[in-house]
């Protein structure tokens, strides 16, 4: 029986860098009374950016911090209000962001980390954010308002008065450190954080700020392809990194920050200043702010690089369909462009884009005189294999694609077939004339159905099953629009998926 042999190349260390970091953590804490608001910039769990651009780390390190730093903390968490009233929808996860919500609170919990708070941010009583809260507290979980101050973030004077911050519901904590994260970017963290100092400062503690953010790195260099993937993965919010101006006049070093932080800073110190009622800080830049010890645990630097440059091309993928979809914009997809450029590599670097294409032509002329549309899909196996796949009446590309990667796996001859053709019959009339769907053959997640109904009776079909789970951070491209079947599939499966996004079909709607 083959047996392939799987590598994975490591460019981190996870160890060295939860030591590193816990040590930061704690050392900031005492900078302060015993009281530190730490905002968590990027996503706190399932950080597959920071996987995928440093081969090695595990997506969840952050909450292994957070489990180390347990007895020390607790979790408040920011929604911007409007985001809930307008339905904002997380790109990677696709849900709207008071169900992002509810997911990050369950995923703390599964790491027993408990919420002490959601603060719902900008809140002026909309009426989706009123019923999101009144769902949380029936939950037993406590919500607090932080309303909109005019003139914010410019008007100092105001932000830090008993019409700015004081108007603010106070949440009340016990430990010293307390995690403010978020569904997504731009829910208001950093507001929540100095909102909280205000108050402190009130009741005469000294309480302080710091910045959790792992992308860009401070101490790698401006134009590291892992920092410029950071540009690609902030195309939407026009990020771009540049030497910390504040860090290199103060201590004549350069440091890497991005253009948010930097051009906050002034209005951030002055904040800062007069909640404390100081004109010294103890912050001489945005980089002294950060906590990131992320730098020091990258231990094979050209495997980072590589591994960022194929990610800046991804994204530039994402946009490709985010643009043909109508959900994203011409500025947008030049943007990613444009990084790429910077970066040095085009759309074909990435290992699947040519096969999937010639896996599309050799279907069109395998079925020339016939109409149709021809689609092509290629995966890349760990051990740097490709398998590609074709659509067909039975199944999507990507579906052959993955059906062919699992039977290679698990060493079954490409000639025999893994799906009962009676299982296969009974699932395209159920979706031609149950259904009534224009389309019978099977997305990624009806074939996943059909292969694991098949398994129950098929040897070969139980073994490709249970090599599905070595697919998880593979590589696949299609030359065509997936359908929501095919992307739940490949989310699901764990495949880092992109697609040259032409219409895979003359219909509007054909799912």
């Amino acid at each position: 029986m083959f047996k392939r042999v799987v590598t994975k190349k490591i460019s981190f260390d996870n160890e060295k860098y939860l030591s590193e970091q816990t040590k930061e953590i704690l050392s900031r804490v005492k900078k302060f009374d015993n009281k530190l608001y730490l905002e968590f910039g990027g996503k706190i769990c399932f950080d597959y950016h920071a996987a995928r651009v440093l081969p090695g780390y595990d997506p969840n390190v952050k909450m292994r911090l957070l489990e180390k730093l347990k007895k020390h903390a607790e979790i408040v968490i920011s929604v911007y209000a409007k985001d809930i009233e307008q339905g904002r929808v997380r790109g990677d996860y696709g849900i709207t962001y008071d169900l992002a919500t509810l997911k990050l609170i369950d995923d703390l919990k599964a790491w027993k980390l408990d919420v002490a708070a959601v603060v719902l941010t900008r809140f002026s009583n909309e009426p989706s954010a009123l019923k999101f809260k009144r769902r949380l507290e029936r939950l037993g979980i406590k919500v607090y308002k932080h309303v909109k101050i005019e003139g914010y973030p410019h008007d100092v004077e105001k932000i830090v008065s008993a019409d700015g911050y004081g108007r603010n519901e106070y949440i009340e904590t016990k430990k010293p450190i307390i995690i403010v994260t978020a569904p997504g970017p731009g829910s208001g963290k950093l507001a929540t954080c100095l909102s909280q100092l205000y108050h402190d400062h009130k009741k005469g503690i000294n309480s302080g700020y710091a910045k959790f953010e792992t992308f860009p790195i401070w101490n790698l260099l401006l134009n590291h392809p892992v920092n410029i993937a950071y540009e690609a993965a902030t195309v939407d919010l026009a990020d771009f990194n540049l030497i910390d101006p504040f860090h290199l006049e103060k201590y004549k070093k350069e440091s890497i920050n991005y253009n948010r932080d930097v051009e906050a800073f002034p209005i951030l110190k002055n904040i800062i200043h007069r909640i404390a009622g100081s004109k010294d800080s103890y912050y001489k830049s945005p980089t002294d702010m950060g906590v990131n010890r992320a730098g020091f645990g990258i231990v094979d630097d050209k495997g980072a690089r590589e591994a960022a440059k194929q990610e800046i091309i991804r994204r530039f993928f994402r946009h490709n369909l985010e643009f043909a979809t109508g959900s994203g914009t011409k500025e947008e997809l030049e943007r990613a462009e444009a990084i790429m450029d910077k970066a040095g590599v085009k759309p074909e670097d990435r290992s699947t884009v040519l096969p999937a294409r010639k896996a599309a032509e050799e279907c069109k002329k395998k079925k020339k005189g016939n109409k149709g549309y021809y689609c092509g899909a290629a995966i890349e196996l760990n051990g740097s294999r490709i398998i590609t796949g074709k659509n067909s009446t039975l199944m999507h590309a990507a579906s052959s694609a993955v059906i062919n990667a699992i039977k290679y796996i698990a060493g079954i001859d490409d000639g025999v077939h893994i799906l009962k053709p009676e299982v296969m019959d009974d699932l395209s009339s159920l979706k031609k004339e149950t259904l009534s769907m224009t389309s019978e053959s099977l997305t990624l997640d009806e074939i996943l159905v059909a292969l694991s109904i098949s398994a129950h009776t098929d040897r070969n079909a139980k073994s490709a099953l249970l090599k599905l789970k070595e697919l998880r951070g593979c590589e696949l491209h299609s030359t065509h629009l997936p359908t929501p079947g095919d992307e739940a599939g490949l989310r699901k499966l764990g495949i880092n998926f992109t697609t040259d996004a032409i219409p895979s079909s003359s219909l509007f709607f054909n799912y």
